[in-house]
């Protein structure tokens, strides 16, 4: 609509373009009285010179959906323009989100005295404009109802934002602290900026800034340091880490590589595109950042579609359905791998191996400390019946056998009242779980997995440590070696088979939550205004959790019934040389054809697959190793020594 109002009457009708690459185009108006109109508007439009930050739809006139075709658009016509993409997103509605307000609400009933500090520092990440501009001026702090009455405070993190943040104090300033440009300057990716729409529209100056690809950009809200109490609101005098996003990414190989955010969170096109609307002499810039800044809330994301209104937010049903689309995508194609291996057969037991590896230049979850991840892994009989299972959903959306207090990180899970979860668990001073962040003091649980390149002695890692049984575990970030920094877990599961002979399947499933019911339930045991607003739409909305990914395992063999007193079943398969010479084993089978040979490591690692008819298996070096030998009656595990 803006766009519209300001350019409906008079686009540009003809751009004439000649002589040298030196010269301005010269641009024609339709008449005389639009020029005028021309003039009148841009007297009306351009921002106040008190004012620091424009709002998004004095962006949206020229970055927003261009009526042409021409702006915004890629080679194959796609509609990529930055201000719809940007507004259903997690950052757009940042100020409108409707579980911050109430979690801010919360934290404040519990401990009302220092109502005015929370409001201050929680509106300085999730209202970043309106909180700058009044401390600028003045003020002490910038509470929710200043924003609720401030234009620029609603429009959250908003595209100047991040376009006005200085060079100066990049990546040095954290929990809030933003250094802004106060001039009447936006930074921008691109050298040698077209500068009249900005200047005469808006009243700022477009400049090149080299510093807006850099993941520093955003350090000050992705790390974040507090300062907890006890339970008498006393200080501790200590601090604690909430979230430390880009710390972890520092600490991984994208950051010794400067894979920045942006260029996950913000994906690159290569081709030029045209980044402003209205003016047809432009040429495409490349590469273009798309403005999805998708992360992985799907949850949040469909509340606030279902209750636009009612939020006050003005992006559309459709913009959403793209957002969270692209959320989806994230977890599911960028955020794990699963690997899932028959690891020993045994008469008693059958033990699986599932290693997940972190795909993420930062832990997985990461972020707010409500988020998880956990594994649902399910044993199932050729008939489909559930020899085992762990991990499982409930109907009330909690996992099955989590422990009241929280479920310690597993190496090995051989009972179904285990489960995988991966998470940080948050504890007050008297080592309690809590999730009122006042009194977080220190983490009681983090094996949330880190990111490849992830070491315990990176001159950071005090701010996002391992924390429990993680920290132990010979499989947890540990390469084959044994060194650090392969950015993976493995999780073996030993199921008892005794008793049943036949195929079996095993299925491992990895499910990502936001706002799982322990963490609400505190909140929820309260009830303020903003409590109440949040539990309806909650209560209304689809928690349900993200499947992020899943690994299968068919055909395995199991015998559970054979004793050393009973015949053999219908078919063997024996190592004739073990412990293997020269490196050499040869697989001898009775009542079978060998399909396919698959060779691991002692630690599960797969190592090659040799398809056929051939019983040569020939090892690397020196070792103990596992064979998974597939035939046409079933598969078997052998243990070979070379």
């Amino acid at each position: 609509m803006y766009r519209q109002l300001l350019f409906g009457s008079f686009i540009i009708a003809v751009v004439f373009w000649g002589g040298s690459a030196n010269q301005k185009p010269v641009v024609f108006f339709h008449s005389e009285s639009e020029r005028a109109e021309l003039r009148a508007m841009r007297e009306l439009l351009v921002i106040d010179s008190n004012v620091i930050f424009p709002t998004s739809v004095a962006c949206g006139g020229c970055h927003g959906f261009d009526n042409n075709g021409y702006a915004m658009v890629d080679a194959a016509g796609n509609d990529v323009n930055i201000f719809d993409d940007w507004r259903a997103t997690m950052m757009a509605n940042s100020a409108k989100d409707p579980f911050w307000r109430a979690k801010v609400s919360h934290e404040i009933l519990l401990y009302p005295s220092h109502s005015l500090d929370i409001q201050s520092k929680c509106t300085s990440c999730h209202a970043p404009n309106g909180h700058y501009t009044a401390l600028f001026r003045g003020q002490e702090h910038y509470t929710l109802s200043d924003m609720i009455a401030d234009s620029i405070g609603l429009d959250g993190v908003t595209c100047s934002t991040c376009h006005k943040i200085s060079p100066e104090n990049l990546a040095a300033t954290f929990s809030g602290e933003i250094t802004f440009d106060t001039n009447r300057v936006v930074y921008g990716p691109y050298s040698q900026p077209f500068n009249p729409p900005m200047q005469d529209f808006v009243g700022f100056n477009p400049v090149f800034g080299e510093h807006i690809g850099d993941a520093g950009i955003c350090a000050p809200c992705h790390t974040l340091v507090t300062h907890p109490f006890d339970y008498q609101g006393e200080p501790t005098g200590t601090s604690f880490v909430e979230q430390a996003t880009y710390h972890e990414w520092l600490n991984s190989n994208y950051g010794t590589q400067n894979i920045t955010c942006q260029e996950c969170h913000m994906p690159r096109l290569k081709e030029p595109i045209v980044i402003s609307s209205n003016y047809l002499f432009l040429d495409g810039r490349s590469p273009f950042g798309l403005h999805e800044l998708v992360g992985a809330n799907t949850a949040m994301l469909k509340l606030m579609k279902n209750n636009r209104q009612a939020l006050g937010i003005n992006a559309e049903a459709a913009q959403f359905d793209e957002t969270i689309e692209k959320t989806f995508q994230m977890l599911q194609q960028k955020s794990l791998n699963l690997n899932l291996t028959l690891e020993s057969l045994d008469q008693d037991s059958v033990t699986f191996a599932l290693k997940l590896t972190n795909k993420a230049g930062h832990k997985f979850p990461s972020g707010y400390p409500s988020r998880r991840a956990f594994v649902s892994f399910v044993l199932l009989s050729e008939q489909g019946d559930t020899l085992f299972r762990s991990g499982m959903l409930q109907p009330d959306l909690e996992v099955a056998g989590n422990n009241p207090q929280f479920e310690p990180h597993h190496n090995l899970i051989n009972d179904p009242g285990q489960a995988q979860i991966y998470e940080m668990v948050t504890g007050d001073v008297n080592g309690q779980f809590t999730t009122v962040l006042e009194r977080a003091y220190a983490s009681l649980k983090d094996n949330r997995l880190p990111p490849a390149g992830f070491r315990t002695t990176h001159p950071s890692y005090d701010s996002m440590m391992i924390v429990g049984h993680a920290l132990d575990d010979p499989d947890f970030n540990k390469t084959a070696g044994g060194t650090q920094g392969s950015g993976a877990d493995v999780v073996h599961y030993r199921i008892g088979i005794t008793g049943y002979q036949g195929h079996v399947s095993a299925h491992a499933t990895v499910y990502y939550q936001s706002l799982p019911p322990r963490w609400m339930a505190e909140m929820f045991s309260a009830t303020t205004p903003e409590i109440e607003t949040f539990r309806t739409m909650f209560n209304e909305s689809d928690q349900s959790p993200v499947a992020v990914g899943s690994a299968h395992l068919e055909g395995v063999f199991v015998d559970g019934v054979v004793n050393t007193g009973q015949p053999d079943r219908d078919f063997s398969v024996k190592i004739a040389s073990n412990p293997a010479t020269n490196g050499v084993s040869l697989i001898q089978l009775r009542g079978a054809t060998l399909q396919y040979v698959k060779v691991y490591a002692a630690n599960g690692q797969f190592i090659r697959r040799q398809n056929g008819a051939d019983p040569t298996v020939v090892l690397p070096r020196k070792g103990l190793y596992l064979l998974e030998i597939g035939t046409n009656k079933g598969v078997v595990v052998k243990k070979v020594v070379y």
